[in-house]
């Protein structure tokens, strides 16, 4: 089976990871600090907090924007989970508006008539690896003294207007789970330029402590360990190596499956770069084959298709409970019956991508 997944594990990783348990400085130590340093460097950002997940981040992120309880949080419901639980565990309100039917981000057209008196920040998501219309997201943002949040948890080194995710807003949230493009098996990074964010989250993320045993505010057990800085470390030294290998199999995907009849490539919006955490097909609305059936055809033949995401987000039932119901998102929801993904990730084969491309031909009974 060629997984949707597989992270690229090398003797740097192995060597790394041996050489923090040999010094015995497991927790929170020099590793994370110098992986928060080159992560910086890499978005183009002032500051980098690691914690512990792309949940953690955004949970930081909105704590360190002040927001809580009475406040509402615009975001999308095409998405994993993991954008809107934090907003729920922030004591917020999540508001939602659609996608767009091309690139499964933000619909920025929706925007401003979502935004209320309540209203305290935006999450655009940048789904699959390419960035939403950040542009238009600031603008608004801007005019209703709004803070922006970048989901980059599935986005390191896209780029928009030759900006990397992670400093196009007031944070920037990623995450380095184990099918991340690069990752430490679970981690997190929040970007930001502002001193003071910087500073309220290194806090949270370790129970509110400004200095030992000094307790600011509520904080979490949120801190990333040496062993995974390690990890990640060594991951951002290769990551526009990995970046490339994703867009290389994307062109060679694109160029064999563009003429099918029945599916919908990935589209590239302008001024923007796609990394491919996942390269995300639409099966047509005239295509009388089942989503589900056509994952499954192509597991059988070998290829680990995967779905992401199964459902919108606002039908899940401790989202829903908020006020929301099916139809409420059309696009969102159709999206979640009709995507589906193949695998992109760098250890692919040409063996890989021919066997991808031929089953893909097969279950389309194309020739």
């Amino acid at each position: 089976m060629i997984g949707i997944a597989k992270p690229e594990i090398g003797e740097e990783e192995i060597s790394a990871v041996n050489a923090v348990l040999k010094s015995g400085i497991l927790a929170q130590g020099e590793k994370v600090a110098e992986l928060e340093k080159n992560f910086a460097e890499y978005c183009g950002t002032k500051h980098a907090v690691a914690v512990n997940s792309g949940t953690a981040a955004i949970h930081a992120a909105l704590f360190a924007a002040g927001v809580g309880q009475g406040d509402e949080v615009i975001t999308v419901p095409f998405s994993f989970i993991a954008t809107i639980n934090p907003i729920l565990m922030a004591g917020a309100t999540p508001v939602l508006i659609d996608v767009e039917t091309d690139s499964y981000n933000m619909d920025v057209s929706k925007l401003e008539a979502a935004i209320t008196p309540k209203t305290k920040a935006i999450i655009p998501v940048h789904l699959y690896g390419q960035p939403a219309d950040m542009e238009e997201v600031r603008r608004i943002a801007s005019v209703h003294n709004l803070i922006v949040i970048e989901d980059a948890c599935q986005a390191i080194a896209a780029e928009y207007k030759g900006g990397k995710a992670g400093s196009l807003g007031d944070f920037g949230c990623f995450s380095l789970y184990a099918t991340k493009n690069i990752m430490s098996g679970e981690g997190g990074v929040v970007t930001t330029n502002d001193d003071t964010f910087a500073a309220v989250m290194r806090r949270f993320r370790q129970h509110g402590m400004s200095a030992p045993y000094v307790y600011e505010e509520l904080g979490y057990n949120y801190r990333m360990t040496d062993l995974q800085a390690a990890i990640a470390v060594e991951q951002l030294k290769k990551v526009d190596a990995f970046t490339d290998r994703r867009r290389h199999n994307a062109a060679y995907l694109n160029e064999e499956l563009v003429d099918i009849p029945g599916i919908t490539l990935p589209v590239v919006k302008d001024d923007r770069t796609h990394v491919y955490h996942q390269y995300t097909l639409r099966l047509n609305d005239d295509v009388s084959l089942e989503r589900d059936a056509v994952v499954e055809s192509l597991r059988d033949k070998g290829v680990g298709a995967g779905v992401y995401y199964p459902r919108a987000l606002h039908t899940y039932p401790h989202i829903a409970k908020l006020g929301f119901s099916e139809g409420d998102y059309p696009v969102a929801e159709n999206s979640a019956s009709r995507v589906f993904s193949l695998p992109i990730h760098p250890a692919l084969s040409q063996n890989d991508l021919r066997t991808i491309v031929n089953a893909v031909k097969e279950m389309l009974n194309v020739g």
